[in-house]
């Protein structure tokens, strides 16, 4: 809560009179003069919106403390966990600050809500010899297998979220120096070591599928400006491509829709012209052509991939392998801090690997490995 104060500073963007326009007003300024990470900032926007839901037609500036504390409780009702509950009562907390500096709000009553006392679970992990299973999953008779093989080998290998993976450039990428640069919450960045195994991985991907992927890209970025949809043609064929990550499903449209990138935001302007802030690609290199998509991981259209579909390919191979249906892809970063402090690695070393600002985070690893903690006890209890 003292980095979010941290943060706060009076607004200069106008707000709009209406008290549901003010969650637009809020992301905008948290995002614009917090500097607040994009993920953080939908978060807050989904919370709020699930307040105004219980707020109705009451005007805010009447909510009694007890008024609030009757919506933790319909947050409750609603079957949400402990964590989301108290990650709602937070976001409540920051937008009535807000509120509070552009002089809707008198005094901040959600401050005075407690949250439930959250329990540390102890991560789930796999075994090394489940993890050696997940990660030769994906083989020749698979779209793109060598991508998907290099997706499983850099969570495995660097630890890093799904954030920092599907956002991985490939000038963070130092190969023959084996690391590679993530950039964690904050826009902090740290390196960490690639092995031999996941340096062959992205090698054989950046050899034999990417440049493939590129053309497409740059396919895709000449003939969108000329009114071709060159995404809903793929989409009419999804028997040629029956696993790959860009067929059309329910709900979907916006991902084949001509100017949109793979997060499903608009690539153009207001003229309908391709931007090049949202396509770099398009700006001529030093060679004088069009240079391509700066994202390591692409889709089978050649655009970013999307966190939600590495989480799919982490689903979909898991199951291939009866590994446990829980699995995700911070199960993989689970394993890599665990499997590292049972070989014996520093805790601080650790840490620093997995982005963490508080050490307390990572001591959370040191649970896991039972095998540990028996010879911990084996060693120092005096009646073991």
């Amino acid at each position: 809560m003292s980095d979010l104060r941290r943060h706060v500073r009076p607004s200069s963007l106008p707000v709009p009179l209406h008290p549901r326009s003010w969650v637009e007003a809020f992301a905008a300024y948290a995002a614009s003069e917090c500097h607040l990470a994009q993920n953080t900032v939908a978060a807050y926007v989904r919370d709020l919106r699930r307040f105004f839901e219980w707020l109705g037609d009451r005007p805010i500036q009447e909510l009694t403390i007890t008024d609030l504390g009757d919506y933790a409780g319909w947050l409750a009702e609603q079957q949400l966990a402990a964590a989301s509950i108290a990650r709602h009562l937070v976001s409540l907390r920051v937008f009535f600050r807000y509120l509070q500096l552009e002089g809707l709000l008198q005094e901040n009553l959600a401050e005075l809500l407690g949250s439930q006392k959250l329990w540390e679970r102890i991560p789930k992990v796999l075994t090394p010899q489940q993890v050696e299973k997940l990660l030769e999953a994906p083989g020749p008779h698979d779209p793109l297998w060598r991508r998907d093989r290099a997706i499983l080998e850099l969570l495995y290998a660097t630890g890093c979220r799904v954030s920092e993976l599907a956002y991985l450039r490939l000038e963070d990428l130092h190969l023959p120096e084996g690391y590679c640069v993530c950039r964690g919450k904050g826009d902090k960045e740290r390196m960490v070591p690639l092995g031999a195994r996941a340096r062959a991985a992205v090698e054989a991907y950046l050899t034999e599928e990417r440049p493939r992927l590129v053309k497409k890209a740059l396919l895709a970025a000449q003939l969108a400006p000329s009114g071709m949809d060159l995404g809903n043609r793929t989409a009419l064929h999804p028997a040629t491509h029956p696993a790959t990550d860009d067929i059309a499903r329910p709900g979907q449209g916006a991902r084949t829709r001509r100017g949109f990138d793979d997060g499903g935001r608009s690539c153009s302007g207001s003229s309908g012209q391709l931007s090049p802030d949202r396509w770099p690609w398009l700006v001529p290199g030093s060679a004088g052509q069009a240079e391509g998509p700066p994202w390591l991981l692409l889709s089978y259209r050649g655009r970013r991939l999307r966190r939600e579909r590495i989480w799919e390919l982490v689903k979909r191979y898991a199951l291939r392998v009866g590994a446990p249906s829980d699995i995700s892809p911070h199960t993989l970063r689970h394993s890599f801090a665990t499997h590292l402090l049972a070989g014996g690695a520093d805790l601080r070393i650790v840490q620093q690997m997995l982005g963490h600002a508080n050490i307390a985070t990572t001591q959370i690893y040191t649970h896991v490995d039972l095998n540990r903690l028996k010879t911990v006890h084996k060693r120092f209890h005096p009646r073991a």
